[in-house]
This record gives C-alpha cells, sequence and structure tokens, in this order.
C-alpha cells in the first residue's frame, strides 16, 4: 500500500509548497513531513486499517477558521494506492479519494 497527498491553494490556484502533514494509525504516528514545491507528499506507507493525515493548515495560512484539518479513512486493500488530495483556503476545504 502505498499513500500520498496534494494540498492545493483555492485561494491563489497553486500548489502548497510546505505545509506541515502528519499519518497517524492507532494513535501513533506513521509518517510526517512537508509537502514538496508541488503541494505534494507521496511514498509513504502505513498498511491496512483506518488512518488519520494531520494538515498543519494554521501555519500555512495566518487567518484561518480551521488551523488543523484531519481527514480519518480507511485502507481495505493493502496492495491498493491511496491518493488524498486536499482543497484549501482560509474558510473551507474539501477532499476526495483520488487516484
Amino acid at each position: 500500500m502505498s499513500f500520498s497527498t496534494h494540498v492545493l491553494d483555492a485561494v491563489t490556484g497553486r500548489p502548497a509548497a510546505g505545509v506541515q502533514v502528519r499519518l497517524e494509525h492507532q494513535g501513533g504516528v506513521v509518517a510526517e513531513g512537508r509537502t514538496d514545491e508541488d503541494g505534494r507528499i507521496k511514498g509513504w506507507n502505513p498498511g491496512a486499517g483506518i488512518h488519520r493525515v494531520v494538515f498543519d493548515t494554521g501555519a500555512y495560512l495566518k487567518d484561518t477558521f480551521y488551523p488543523e484539518v484531519v481527514i480519518t479513512f480507511t485502507v481495505t486493500d493493502p496492495a491498493e494506492h491511496y491518493h488524498v488530495p486536499l482543497l484549501l483556503s482560509p474558510f473551507a476545504y474539501s477532499t476526495y479519494r483520488g487516484s
């Protein structure tokens, strides 16, 4: 199983570079890092089960209603790739299961 994410800044229409991201499983941190210049993190391998990906949006967007975005998802097939994108603005966010 591999995991990736892509954070896009809806205000600027550009990738959100430098966003701190943490991947958790069963209360423990599996991986952490910052989005690259294209707003991406890839290559994490958390395994099966329920996971949380936590985005430190407050450090990226200084005046935001959402200082942290937490997305909980289930990995049912460890052989598949899981991509969780985040579209971000100061007062809204959206996500979906990507490919």
